[in-house]
């Protein structure tokens, strides 16, 4: 009896520690910053793209299907790189940075084959957390209606 109330309470208390997720299939665009500070190589840095597609997202973190786990040398995990992320979301188009730590294979052919990438967000702020976190408490319809109110210039 008591090992069950033990139990109850670890439960309880590790629900409320994890961040509720979302699921939600959103379409990204994620690429690494430049090697060299220069606008040319910044161009190329984001021309060298992977698009993606989300599973879920959270207030720490999300996680992402994408075809292949590195884009030239750099890989989307375990090197400690910040990741800069493009998601479409129905309250508009939010730019983070994640920290990716880490991912499965999924599919059973080698032409299905994805990878399924954890990340937790380093950095988010302005609008683009405003527009994140409307979508997270409200979801795709909650954030429909909002989107459409700001556009006809409705209070």
């Amino acid at each position: 009896m008591l090992r069950e109330l033990i139990s109850k309470i670890n439960r309880a208390i590790s629900d409320r520690m994890i961040a509720p997720r979302r699921q939600h299939s959103a379409p990204i665009k994620l690429w690494f910053d430049a090697d060299l500070p220069n606008e040319r190589a910044q161009e190329a840095a984001r021309a060298a793209c992977i698009i993606g597609q989300t599973i879920d997202i959270s207030n720490t973190g999300i996680s992402f299907l994408v075809p292949s786990i590195r884009t030239k040398e750099k890989y989307l995990v375990g090197q400690e790189r910040n990741i800069n992320v493009e998601m479409d979301l129905p309250t508009g188009k939010v730019y983070m940075r994640v920290l990716g730590k880490r991912y499965k294979k999924v599919g059973l052919h080698i032409s299905t084959e994805r990878f399924l990438v954890g990340a937790t967000i380093a950095s988010l702020s302005g609008t683009d957390r405003e527009n994140y976190e409307t979508f997270l408490r409200n979801g795709p319809s909650g954030a429909k209606g909002t989107a459409r109110s700001f556009e006809l210039g409705i209070d």
